[in-house]
Parts: structure tokens; sequence; C-alpha cells
């Protein structure tokens, strides 16, 4: 187990752009590391795939099986099994393509929403301890922070998939 905190590269005299590069970076990398001790702390049967593809199909609405699995970053098997499950609790419905009379699309229900809901509650009172302390204007940070980051993460599920991400080509 690491014991020691990683050394990162010194950013004192960085330009701009490196600057949000390491920031977003950081970001990222601890958002990821909230929501997994979150998860952790909160426990519950259902693992954080399940909750993904709820908070996906509440954000943008039905989709098909394989949409579902690339937005929930799962394989397509493992999406069958996410959605079967997720069936059988109420939480989601099939609802028929218009487009394609064979195939069908995966939407949330009101069950859904609400189990949704409740699991997010319960997400943030178990990470609750942590950040009891803080005084209102660190509070007003996070929520500042919080009000600046999500129109882009909306606005970048909003875009097509290519130009959400920079590559080599």
């Amino acid at each position: 187990m690491l014991t020691e905190p990683i050394s990162l590269p010194l950013r004192d005299g960085v330009d701009s752009e490196a600057e949000l590069r390491f920031l977003l970076g950081d970001l990222a990398q601890l958002s990821g590391r909230v929501t997994r001790l979150a998860h952790r702390l909160a426990g519950g049967s259902e693992g954080p795939a399940t909750w993904r593809t709820l908070a996906v199909l509440q954000t943008s609405g039905p989709m098909r099986l394989g949409e579902l699995a690339a937005q929930s970053q799962v394989a397509q098997p493992t999406m069958t099994k996410i959605v079967a499950g997720l069936v059988e609790r109420e939480w989601v419905k099939r609802i028929a393509d218009a487009d394609d009379a064979r195939a069908w699309q995966i939407g949330i229900s009101a069950k859904g929403i609400i189990q949704l809901a409740e699991w997010r509650d319960g997400f943030a009172t178990a990470l609750l301890p942590l950040f009891d302390d803080l005084d209102a204007d660190e509070r007003d940070t996070i929520r500042r922070a919080v009000d600046l980051v999500r129109p882009r993460i909306t606005q970048a599920y909003t875009l097509p998939e290519k130009t959400t991400r920079k590559t080599n080509d």
C-alpha cells in the first residue's frame, strides 16, 4: 500500500494553460476518489455501474442498450445484466423505439428516479462528516466550483462524441 504522497511536478512558473491542465487533472482524479470513498462509506448492495446507469438515463433520457453501455462505461453484455436487474426492480422501463420497431430503448422509471435521489442523499450523508467543519466561505467556494463545473459537463454530454475529446488525428 502506498503510504507516501506521490511527488507531482513543480507547478511554479507554468503558463496558464499548463496550470489549468494541472488543475483539471487534480479535479478529475479527486472527483473519482471522492466518488469511490462515498460509495464505500454509504455501502449498499448496488454497484457503481447501476447508479451511473440510472444517472445517465435521468440526465440524457431513453436510449438503446448499446448507447447506454457506452455512456455508462461498461461492456454491452454487462449492461444487459444491469438492465435486466433494473427492469426486475422496476427502476427502468423498456420503450419501443419509434425509429425501429425491432429495437427497444431503456428509460428511467419514477421508481428509478426516487431510488437514485435516495442513493444520492445517502452518498452525500456518508461524506458529511468529512466536510461538516467547513465554514460559510469554504462552503461557498465549493458551491461556486460546482456552479462553474456543472454547465461545462452538462454541455459536454450534449455535444457529439468527437467534439468532447481531443484526438491525434
